[in-house]
């Protein structure tokens, strides 16, 4: 999935996708910084979502989460489609 300037993630180890505002999501930031656990894919503009994956990567996006969302939706519906034919 496409999460903004030509980064993708792959969406089978995606857990969740939450929009950085909150503190406890600002400690997630802080503390995956700390261990070299984050991927910042913004390009230097504003953090909208933050994508927490399977190995515990997290995962900084410019674009909100409901835009993710979306991909995530035609991704997935698009690779059943694959498998029907």
């Amino acid at each position: 999935m496409n999460i903004g300037f030509g980064n993708l993630v792959n969406t089978d180890k995606v857990v969740a996708m939450i929009t950085p505002d909150s503190a406890p999501a600002k400690r997630m930031v802080q503390k995956a910084k700390e261990e070299f656990r984050l991927i910042d894919a913004t390009q230097g503009r504003r953090t909208r979502a933050l994508i927490i994956t399977e190995n515990d990567r997290v995962v900084l996006s410019a674009l909100l989460p409901d835009t993710l969302a979306g991909r995530m939706k035609g991704t997935k519906e698009a690779s059943e489609e694959k498998k029907d034919e």
